[in-house]
């Protein structure tokens, strides 16, 4: 009896003992998984995308919300890595992975949100991990600023919404609002006339005016509002056009020993500490053509290292290499942490460019490459990522550049090439299996097209080889040539027998243009608002058709008239 007892007395410890263990450990791995956490934020989308990252880069010094793959990490529990302590040290911006971002231009020719659900996947398969979204007018601005806004501008609803499929495909969303140049958008209108730093044009704000920098604040305070969840924020402050022409800055100039630098400095410095003094732990970013003519001492002086890092911009297939090293010593000297590069896909070959020269981009993106692999032997200064520009126009007055969708093939090998280092054969076998066609530099295309958006890039493809190619073939035919020039449609004299020969080859063109932009109307106002559809057809389309047309009517008319004769021009006057 004695003996059972001792037994049920044992096995009681026993039990104990396993439940204390396992509760321990439970707590143990729960308190781990949390640490891990803070690290990684997110690292099941670095095992399905992975970048390659330079071994001279420590993989913990990381920016806020950049992910690492936690595989590649000795994670320590017991030494968990403060994210918050991260975001506030300025202004070392160091990253694992340096971002690779794609530039939405909203200035032109703005995508619905529903095209954006299928654009964003794409665009993260691709390999990049963050959206420049350029707001512009698309921005649904209220109250003073509701003039700002276009009438096709995102609601409050669809900037939720891209910020959730930014958010899904883990996409770092970064706003940029132009705060000095290209301030035409905002300059257009009557009730900001007095804030132009020349008075006939929009271009550019006058800084010491008063009211501007409150303008400025206010936009930026409205943007910021949308987007509390944003890391990093772009100022532009790129091509100030007619900087120090104004009467304000005529009178300062002269008081500051004509020092245009220091003129532009004291704006943009003045807009940084707002923005850091609204949201301390924003990290902002502005282009970097106005800071390259100032020596670095004045950029140091006006602190703006300390607020910002620049974005270096070359958008040529044969850029300098060696200025671009000259000016990155140029920043490292002046104090900065930081620096960006900007490419392009799209929108920077040809102020009207119709169809993306893929070649031209890829050449770009290749001397890119040679850049960034010179990074490490810069001390002081690190490589924050690289923005993919995809210009929609080249300023708010100007026609637009390529479709979105014509520059996705485009999109594709200049992703591609900053993946894998070059255009090999790994990155055209990716770009075919993503987007189900084949690359042919020789003729800047992409042949079997599936992706998103491909019926329009297929569309516009025919137009630009066809449309008005089409129109000059006909118009070489003998009777037209010789029977219905301008002189014989405009005094109605022809012979109907010689009409005949091509009137129904005319009709024949015109029904088949008609019908198959019947369909190309329906495809873009899937993607795009009515004034894009407009404009494009406008500038790319109308001008054929509408000779076409008037060729059928004048044919119509003429033979009706059954050969009579010309009309006197006496009584045409």
């Amino acid at each position: 009896m004695n003996h059972l007892k001792l037994m049920r007395f044992i096995v009681g410890c026993l039990v104990i003992v396993a439940t204390v263990k396992y509760l321990f450990r439970s707590s143990s791995s729960s308190g781990t998984q949390e640490k891990s956490q803070q690290i990684r934020q997110g690292g099941a989308f670095w095992a399905q995308h992975r970048f390659p990252v330079d071994n001279q880069i420590d993989p913990l010094k990381k920016e806020p919300g950049q992910q690492v793959n936690p595989d590649s990490l000795n994670v320590q529990p017991e030494k968990p890595v403060d994210v918050l302590s991260m975001q506030e040290e300025e202004p070392d911006n160091s990253v694992a992975t340096p971002f690779q971002i794609v530039h939405l231009d909203l200035k032109g020719a703005p995508p619905k949100v529903k095209y954006l659900e299928q654009l964003f996947p794409l665009i993260a398969s691709l390999g990049a991990n963050g959206i420049l979204l350029e707001y512009e007018d698309m921005f649904p601005y209220e109250g003073e600023l509701e003039i700002l806004k276009s009438s096709f501008a995102y609601s409050p609803e669809d900037i939720e919404e891209i910020k959730s499929l930014a958010k899904r495909h883990h996409l770092e969303l970064i706003p940029l609002v132009q705060v000095f140049g290209h301030l035409e958008f905002v300059l257009k209108h009557q009730k900001y006339f007095s804030l132009r730093e020349v008075a006939e044009y929009p271009n550019s704000l006058n800084s010491l005016a008063p009211g501007s920098l409150d303008l400025v604040k206010e936009m930026l305070t409205q943007v910021m509002r949308k987007h509390p969840e944003a890391k990093w924020f772009h100022i532009g402050a790129d091509e100030v056009r007619v900087l120090g022409e104004s009467e304000d800055s005529k009178r300062w100039l002269e008081a500051n020993n004509g020092d245009m630098g220091k003129l532009f400095l004291n704006h943009v410095t003045a807009v940084g500490r707002f923005m850091k003094e609204t949201r301390p732990k924003i990290k902002l970013i502005l282009w970097d053509d106005m800071l390259r003519k100032l020596n670095s001492n004045s950029m140091q002086e006006s602190g703006l290292q300390n607020i910002a890092s620049p974005m270096i911009w070359n958008y040529l297939p044969n850029m300098d290499v060696g200025e671009i090293g000259n000016l990155i010593s140029k920043y490292e000297q002046a104090g900065f942490k930081g620096v960006w590069f900007a490419s392009a896909f799209k929108g920077a070959s040809g102020i009207d460019q119709r169809w993306t020269p893929i070649d031209h981009h890829l050449k770009n993106h290749l001397q890119w490459q040679e850049v960034i692999a010179s990074m490490p032997q810069y001390k002081s200064i690190s490589f924050q990522g690289i923005t993919v520009t995809g210009w929609q126009r080249y300023e708010h007055h100007t026609v637009l550049c390529e479709l979105l969708p014509v520059a996705i093939p485009s999109l594709a090998v200049c992703l591609q090439t900053l993946k894998y280092g070059s255009f090999n054969e790994m990155a055209r076998s990716e770009i075919q299996r993503i987007l189900g066609c084949e690359i042919q530099l020789d003729t800047n295309d992409c042949k079997g097209t599936s992706f998103p958006g491909s019926d329009i890039y297929d569309m516009v493809s025919k137009i630009n080889n066809n449309l008005e190619i089409s129109i000059e073939k006909i118009m070489k035919n003998y009777h037209i040539r010789g029977s219905f020039s301008s002189y014989n449609r405009k005094r109605n004299f022809a012979n109907p027998r010689n009409l005949g020969f091509f009137r129904d080859s005319l009709i024949k063109l015109l029904d088949e243009w008609d019908s198959f932009l019947l369909t190309f109307r329906r495809s873009m106002e899937a993607i795009f608002y009515p004034d894009t559809l407009e404009e494009w057809l406008e500038e790319n389309v109308n001008e054929h058709i509408e000779r076409l047309h008037k060729m059928v009517i004048d044919v119509e008319r003429i033979i009706k008239l059954n050969g009579q004769p010309k009309m006197d021009s006496l009584k045409m006057r």
